[in-house]
């Protein structure tokens, strides 16, 4: 997944387990800033670093390794170790990928820091996190001394009883003292900055780290998002889910271009909580949000993994799912049907007409006409519903119909149609779907 590269031996830093603490010098040469650091575990560091350098007060946030028996290694060579350990060629501890957490104690707490450890990952996955597998993507507190060691493991009991209550399994979080820390190589650092549209696997739980003097029943259960789903309540024979994490870009993206405007006949419901609804069952578990389940039978039957704007290549998933053979190959392969055969061609009642996928309205009763071709046509579709492209199959030049939500193929367009427009929008019937009034 990441792009491997040597390790630049003379960058590694191996630091002493027990160091405590540094000084920054400030932009007032006669002053210092007491800091501290914590060393985390979160599965990918890209994305860690990225969620942990904006807590106010934290300082600097680095990417490394560390947590392993193997001092002075490198990316390349964690990798490497990773493979012989799952093929039982080693017994040697893996490094993790870690962030070394610098901070302010008089601008940020140690437990705020820690609460936001616990909420930006699912640390009840063991070695995995997102779509990344192995021990060297555990989840891990390395503390320096015993106040961190006391507090991270009490930050652990209180975010358990807010996991269990939202119906998480145990917590698997590795605490021990830090180890063999060693800094990873340049390309990692900041590596979100440098590549905005770079992966990042985390998505937490949604469930809140419980507030000072707040229950972890009051946190869990203090959004619905968060809250297990009941398959009772759900529409058993056919229900989309889509498995959303608070601090995830992408769902907040997915939502805007697709969710927010839903108008596709299967139903849809939106959730922060991983499990899936209860009674009903995932094939696998989920590793990245947002994804995108179809159940039928309370069954898993397949899922759209990420989103990134792709809003056609979602539609296709859908569609795939929704429509005929038939269907099919008009809507993604450009194919007609024969003339005369689709069901709605004498279509009379007022309604509209459309996106047998996406559900939105592409035309109105009013503007259908007989045109004898033996295909639906319409001399005008509803504003902002259709995208026109040239088309040059088949040695011919025609302008291409398509839906603007879906970006599914529909027909054509010509210049023989009726008054005002005198445009003949030439539909395949079958990617039509008629909703009377």
């Amino acid at each position: 997944m990441k792009k491997t590269i040597a390790a630049i031996a003379g960058l590694l830093c191996i630091l002493t387990a027990y160091a405590m603490e540094k000084n920054v010098t400030s932009n007032d040469r006669n002053s210092t800033i007491k800091t501290d650091y914590i060393v985390l575990g979160m599965g990918c560091f890209w994305g860690a670093e990225k969620r942990m350098s904006e807590i106010p007060g934290v300082l600097d946030v680095e990417s490394g390794y560390a947590g392993g028996d193997l001092p002075g290694v490198g990316y390349q060579q964690i990798l490497n170790h990773e493979q012989m350990l799952s093929a039982g060629r080693t017994t040697a501890r893996n490094h993790a990928e870690v962030i070394k957490v610098t901070f302010d104690p008089a601008k940020v707490t140690l437990e705020t820091v820690l609460a936001k450890f616990w909420e930006n990952h699912n640390p009840t996955q063991g070695d995995r996190q997102g779509n990344d597998v192995g021990s060297n993507y555990r989840s891990a507190i390395y503390y320096h001394d015993e106040t961190q060691k006391d507090l991270a493991l009490n930050t652990q009991k209180a975010y358990q009883q807010a996991l269990s209550t939202a119906g998480y399994g145990a917590i698997t979080t590795e605490t021990l003292p830090l180890k063999n820390y060693i800094t990873a190589e340049e390309y990692h650092q900041n590596y979100l900055q440098k590549n905005p549209n770079g992966y990042c696997g985390l998505g937490g739980t949604g469930v809140k780290y419980p507030a000072s003097g707040q229950s972890a029943t009051q946190t869990a259960t203090g959004s619905n998002l968060t809250q297990p789903l009941d398959g009772k309540d759900l529409n058993f024979a056919q229900q989309l889910v889509i498995f959303e994490a608070e601090h995830c870009e992408y769902c907040k993206l997915f939502d805007k271009e697709v969710l927010n405007q839903w108008q596709a006949a299967v139903p849809v419901v939106a959730t922060m909580n991983t499990n899936p609804p209860a009674g009903w069952t995932l094939e696998k578990p989920l590793f990245a949000t947002p994804t995108i389940v179809l159940f039928r039978n309370g069954q898993e039957v397949t899922r759209y993994t990420g989103y990134n704007g792709e809003q056609a290549n979602f539609w296709k998933w859908l569609g795939f799912q929704l429509l005929t053979p038939e269907q099919q190959k008009i809507a993604f392969a450009q194919g007609t049907e024969p003339p005369f055969t689709a069901s709605n061609l004498d279509e009379k009642r007022p309604g509209r007409f459309v996106d047998p996928i996406s559900g939105a309205t592409l035309f109105l009763s009013q503007t259908k006409f007989n045109s004898g071709t033996g295909w639906p046509s319409f001399f005008d579709p509803v504003e902002g519903s259709v995208t026109l492209h040239d088309d040059h199959s088949h040695g011919m030049k025609r302008i291409e119909v398509r839906s603007a939500s879906s970006g599914i193929h529909l027909g054509h367009v010509f210049d023989d149609g009726p008054p005002p427009s005198h445009k003949r929008y030439c539909i395949n019937g079958n990617v039509l779907k008629f909703i009377p009034d």
